[in-house]
């Protein structure tokens, strides 16, 4: 019995084989910029620590204010500490070489690659319109509250955005859905990306993109990060077939192959935590020479969605925005009794005036450095995260040798390091890395060597 494989006919060695030299070190490439955000989340780390041996061992006043603040503390660490330390741990484990697998923008495996396809991107768009699917909006503010609205009141949103997902580094070029039954909650959804120049599938086989599709069933809580997220049905070969049958239905000139057990059919979690499982095969569509219909090429109606808003900042540097902003209220707040002479002993305890003014000053700092890391400019990123570290360092160093902890000094020396973790993390970086290529509708395109360093 002949198995599977090409048979070599070399000779066996004719002389008893002998290990040359050991193999070099074989790993990622850390860039200075890796360096320093991984410098900066250990330091937040071990300012958290830190934080917390104040909490628990100095005399801390327990009020109604003290519960919810350090209640609020601590959700913001769930919400940002830990999906930041899986960030890290991510980037460990997890390959950045194709494996057939997207990840999330924190770095989890995402959503399986299950179909391929050939043809230009005009070709990609006029099959799936033909097909009776809708390009999906660009996450932005409006369009994140639009899904938001009507998956509550059950309202319709044929163009509803999804979430990014990467591959070879880079988010999808474009998305397209259905909605089912007039409901945002439920929809049928493939992310589309285009291949890096001269890279081939494993096997050798070329294709022009890669797809990934599934279903949403229902909206729900993640199980990695308990965010309110979409629910994808378990087996995506039901959504891939029908996305391949939508499409051959209404474009009976598109081709069709199948590389059968492309991968080992396996179960498996997504992004969200959902269980999925595939059977391995890819089937991959040509599109090859389909042109527009005139249809295809009508303009967007002026009443559409805008899909051209200014693209929505990730969760993390949004959040890092208004923990900013809160610092500073807080501060002013904190200056103002100060000056006014009001009430302090319960939150302002040993606290002199001219603290309060450098905490003012430092807050207002942040604020500044935030809105230009906003703006893209990667010297402010990394001035903000190391104004953040130093402020929370010496304020845990006050906080430390004080008679008395004061509840001010906690929630804003908290903040400033939430911000630190926040700002350092990776999907803050890509968006002052390659934020504004990608903003002006120009992404960068990846190159056949692989992912740029995450």
């Amino acid at each position: 019995m002949t198995g599977a494989g090409t048979p070599v006919d070399t000779p066996p060695p004719a002389e008893r084989p002998r290990y040359v030299r050991a193999p070099g070190k074989v790993g990622r490439t850390w860039t200075v910029e890796d360096a320093i955000d991984g410098t900066f989340f250990l330091v937040g780390a071990v300012l958290v620590l830190w934080l917390g041996w104040v909490l628990v061992a100095r005399e801390l006043t327990f009020s109604w204010l003290a519960i919810v603040t350090v209640a609020v503390f601590w959700l913001l660490v769930a919400y940002v500490g830990l999906p930041r330390l899986q960030e890290v741990l991510a980037r460990i484990y997890v390959p950045d070489y194709f494996i057939g697998r997207t990840v999330t923008g924190i770095g989890v495996l995402g959503d399986p690659v299950n179909l391929a396809l050939d043809g230009s991107e005009q070709a990609m768009n006029a099959a799936m319109r033909r097909a009776g699917w809708t390009r999906a909006d660009e996450v932005t503010l409006r369009s994140s509250w639009g899904i938001v609205v009507s998956s509550a009141l059950r309202r319709s949103y044929p163009a509803a955005p999804v979430s990014p997902l990467l591959l070879f580094g880079r988010r999808q070029a474009f998305a397209y859905e259905q909605e089912v039954d007039g409901n945002a909650s439920q929809r049928h959804h493939v992310r589309f990306w285009p291949v890096p120049e001269g890279w081939r599938l494993p096997g050798g086989q070329r294709v022009e993109w890669l797809a990934a599709g599934t279903y949403d069933r229902a909206v729900g809580l993640s199980l990695f990060t308990l965010q309110v997220t979409h629910k994808v049905d378990a087996d995506i070969d039901v959504e891939r077939d029908f996305v391949i049958a939508t499409v051959r239905y209404a474009c009976p000139e598109a081709r069709l192959r199948v590389i059968a057990d492309f991968a080992t059919a396996f179960h498996t979690r997504n992004g969200g935590g959902d269980v999925v499982h595939t059977d391995g095969g890819l089937p991959i569509l040509d599109l090859t020479g389909l042109g527009p219909a005139p249809e295809d090429a009508a303009p967007t109606p002026p009443d559409a969605p805008v899909a051209a808003s200014p693209r929505l900042p990730p969760p993390a540097l949004l959040l890092s925005g208004g923990l900013s902003a809160s610092k500073a209220a807080l501060s002013l707040v904190g200056l103002l009794v100060a000056l006014l002479g009001g009430p302090r002993a319960r939150w302002l305890p040993d606290v002199a005036t001219a603290q309060l003014v450098v905490l003012g000053a430092g807050a207002g700092l942040i604020v500044v450095l935030w809105l230009l890391t906003l703006r893209r400019l990667r010297w402010a990123r990394t001035l903000l995260m190391a104004v953040c570290g130093v402020e929370a360092s010496t304020q845990l160093a006050a906080l430390s040798g004080a008679g008395h902890v004061s509840l001010l000094l906690v929630a804003t020396t908290g903040i400033a390091v939430l911000i630190l973790i926040a700002v350092s993390s990776t999907e803050a970086r890509r968006w002052v890395r390659d934020g504004r290529s990608s903003a002006a509708g120009h992404p960068a395109k990846p190159s056949a060597d692989g992912p740029p360093p995450a």
